[in-house]
């Protein structure tokens, strides 16, 4: 008697973590502001801003070019949902360079999206709330290359389950994995989340994002306890071993919220128009994309949020203890920028003239060796706009990859600023039932049959609700009569993913050898 062995991936379970989704329907400014990497002074490039502002700028309290705690916590409002945040959030924004060398800003959707995810080892006892004053960078301004081992910027991350193998579980390594670029189109399954490192070029987006691109970029999770800053506003905090989960690395032992980024741009605005997208660092390959935190919570107040807000709709309305303001109240609170910026044309849209170079004079840099710091034509890198090539990672499903934290149903209607809202309308409230944990139809276990976890993806289904899928590898041993023994592996015929109109989840059994 000789074992045929197959093995193939099956849904063994469902579950849900809780989070929140922190919306910033309004922008404070798009503008030369970095407190962080250039305090006190005007930034390298321009930023779009969220967070903490003051009505009344002789206060100078709220986001500022000197920004501390202290002033984003006496600001009197925030571009962002919760009143009680009174955080800093930005990104560097996007351009598109046109044919003739002019430059005009890609619209930003909806604002930005601020995740906080409590992922403690044992849960939300496990995490602990930012501490005051504290401040971090994600990502790498000058960074222009992919180099993680043997895999290529066009190939997907190996499973996670592989990664400390492949000796892949270091700091370098797990920053460029903290990076996405989310290739939008709600008329098909939702690309995972950090599926891909990099920009696509503008053919490619021009074919396949529809509703625009997605910037992603995930913070460390895991704090040594006692530096609320750095010099480098990085060395004091580390990503656990699976950039948003997993282990923290020794003497980074304390573990805080997973803070997660998403800012939509309208690159679809450009289809058909001859030129290139570059982030507003003169990044066209998005391997230097990068954001920024200045934490604007009482301690004591995130710290109940965390143990608390514990609904698993990750609907800010859930949760009990926030305060909430309006669209329209988020939209109202804005800063205004330094003398020296105030009349900087950072829009290019013709209304305020064209602009023939990014905001400070920023040169496009391709790599892949680092960029340069400067503002000169000198600063620009030997590699032409013609002998770069953009790697291509074609459109796969988040099922399919580590990451689909978040595919959400989108709605779209143009607001005052010019954002398109994407938010979920009509999502459920505390005053509606809670999501129930779905679990998968129980089958009759096989004598022979045991189960691994492979990987782990997050959806949002249209009800609001956020599901855990935890794939695992069956193993089956059917008896038969054979000389020989044969492994074979068994490929799934299709992934589960959620309908976008659709508040029930498809799942089925994959690959079982039967």
């Amino acid at each position: 008697m000789k074992f045929q062995l197959f093995t193939g991936v099956a849904l063994q379970a469902l579950t849900a973590s809780a989070f929140w989704r922190l919306e910033c329907r309004g922008r404070l400014a798009l503008a030369r502001m970095d407190p962080m990497m250039s305090p006190d002074e005007d930034a390298a490039h321009a930023h779009a801003i969220h967070g903490s502002s003051d009505a009344n700028p002789i206060f100078n309290s709220g986001f500022s070019e000197s920004a501390s705690y202290d002033d984003l916590m006496n600001g009197d409002c925030t571009s962002c949902a919760i009143t009680q945040d009174k955080s800093a959030y930005w990104t560097p924004a996007m351009y598109f360079k046109h044919a003739d060398g002019t430059y005009e800003i890609v619209p930003q959707v909806g604002g930005m999206l601020a995740y906080y995810l409590p992922r403690g080892p044992g849960g939300v006892a496990d995490v602990k709330a930012f501490p005051k004053d504290f401040r971090m960078i994600a990502g790498s301004n000058y960074r222009r290359n992919f180099t993680i081992g043997d895999q290529t910027a066009d190939e997907p991350d190996p499973p996670q389950s592989e990664w400390a193998a492949l000796n892949q579980t270091n700091q370098y390594d797990l920053a460029q994995r903290s990076i996405g670029f989310n290739c939008l189109d709600y008329n098909k399954a939702p690309e995972g989340a950090l599926y891909r490192h990099y920009m696509p070029d503008k053919a490619y987006m021009d074919a396949n994002c529809l509703n625009g691109t997605r910037l992603e970029i995930a913070f460390p999770a895991c704090w040594n306890g006692k530096d609320v800053d750095s010099d480098d506003h990085q060395s004091h905090v580390a990503y656990p071993d699976l950039v948003q989960d997993g282990e923290c690395p020794e003497g980074f032992d304390v573990r805080l919220p997973t803070l997660f980024f998403e800012t939509i741009w309208d690159t679809y605005n450009f289809y058909g128009k001859d030129g290139i997208f570059t982030i507003a660092n003169g990044d066209p390959t998005g391997f230097g994309y990068h954001g920024d935190f200045i934490n604007g919570w009482d301690p004591d107040f995130l710290q109940e949020a965390v143990t608390t807000c514990t609904n698993l709709s990750g609907l800010m309305s859930d949760c009990p203890l926030f305060d909430l303001q309006t669209e329209a109240e988020q939209q109202q609170c804005t800063i205004n920028p330094p003398s020296s910026l105030a009349v900087e044309n950072v829009l290019g849209d013709g209304v305020d003239g064209v602009m023939t170079e990014l905001p400070g004079n920023v040169q496009i840099q391709y790599g892949p060796e680092q960029a340069t710091p400067g503002t000169n034509a000198a600063a620009s890198t030997k590699t032409s706009t013609s002998s770069y090539v953009a790697p291509t990672l074609s459109y796969q499903s988040g099922t399919s990859t580590w990451g689909g934290i978040f595919a959400e149903e989108t709605t779209s209607s143009y607001s005052d600023i010019g954002f398109v809202s994407v938010f979920a309308a009509g999502a459920p409230s505390s005053a509606t039932p809670s999501p129930v944990t779905t679990t998968a139809p129980a089958s009759t276990p096989d004598a022979g049959v045991s189960y691994e976890p492979v990987t782990t993806e997050y959806k949002t289904n249209s009800a609001g609700g956020v599901l855990e899928v935890i794939w695992e590898e069956a193993v089956v041993y059917v008896t038969e009569d054979l000389v020989t023994t044969t492994t074979v592996t068994a490929t799934p015929s299709g992934a589960p993913y959620m309908e976008r109109r659709s508040n029930w989840l498809r799942h089925r059994h994959h690959g079982h050898g039967r």
